[in-house]
């Protein structure tokens, strides 16, 4: 059991509120309502065995850099509470998963699991050649909300590729936030992020691009799909979330970081989820 608590805390499995209300949200437009029990089932499964895919081998392949970032030495691998075994089995574990799911929603989601796969392992070896990792990142996660459309239309539409969009340039926002933590420990070991290249300040004017495009993105998406008024009032609260995020941080202060990553960003995925189900109903 203790390693069991030790696995669900490295893995941040309450993080998960990141990116399952995208996936439900691609599921709910693409069904332009509930779509049954079946469907929901299994893209829940589908994002809970590629979230832990990704975070498995997150923390295995980065063990040994986490273990001199004086921000992540107090993570379970470097502690030892957790053998590298552990993640190894998780990740097989949580890829059969996946594959499962997928299989179970349908030709397309299956053919394109692979390739779903190579890239929530890959995106965690990009940042040692990469400093896009970032947007890598964002594609990565982005693929929840079109994959679960594909499970209910069979088919990549353009709401599908507006989501996906908007997901990225969000992901990638607040990624780029985040990785202003350790623009010493990414130089020290020779790591690309944007921040370690460009600098803090750039580093910020990016994310603040990257949050325009953002509401952007999900604007033209309550557009395609003619959403009521209700999603344009959580479209308005999501934008003043996302301008409040910034305004926490800055080149000379991101002691306030945390709380911008953490709870706005939670936020910001579970009303933009509610404001489709309304804008659908109203």
């Amino acid at each position: 059991m203790s390693t069991i608590r030790h696995f669900l805390d490295a893995i941040k499995v309450e993080h998960t509120i990141f990116a399952l209300p995208f996936a439900y949200l691609g599921m709910v437009l693409a069904a332009r309502g509930w779509p049954g029990w079946a469907p929901f089932l299994w893209i829940t499964l589908a994002m809970i065995g590629a979230r832990t895919t990704a975070m498995a081998a997150n923390r295995l392949i980065d063990r040994r850099i986490d273990a001199r970032n004086p921000r992540t030495t107090g993570r379970h691998l470097p502690r030892g509470l957790l053998r590298p075994r552990d993640l190894v089995v998780a990740a097989v574990a949580a890829a059969l998963l996946l594959l499962v799911a997928a299989w179970r929603l349908g030709p397309l989601c299956l053919a394109l699991a692979p390739v779903a796969l190579v890239f929530l392992i890959g995106y965690s070896y990009t940042k040692r050649f990469t400093w896009t990792s970032h947007w890598i990142l964002g594609l990565t996660d982005g693929a929840a909300a079109a994959g679960a459309w594909i499970a209910i239309r069979g088919r990549m539409e353009l709401p599908a590729w507006l989501l996906w969009a908007a997901v990225t340039v969000w992901i990638a926002g607040f990624d780029l936030l985040y990785a202003c933590q350790d623009v010493e420990v990414d130089r020290r070991e020779r790591l690309h992020s944007v921040p370690a290249r460009f600098g803090i300040g750039t580093a910020l004017t990016a994310a603040r691009v990257c949050h325009v495009l953002t509401a952007l993105a999900l604007a033209a998406t309550g557009r395609a799909l003619g959403l009521g008024w209700a999603y344009w009032l959580g479209w308005l609260a999501v934008v003043g979330l996302l301008t409040y995020e910034h305004s926490l941080v800055s080149a000379d202060d991101l002691s306030r970081l945390d709380v911008a990553f953490f709870n706005v960003n939670g936020y910001i995925s579970v009303i933009t989820f509610v404001a489709a189900v309304a804008g659908l109903w109203f």
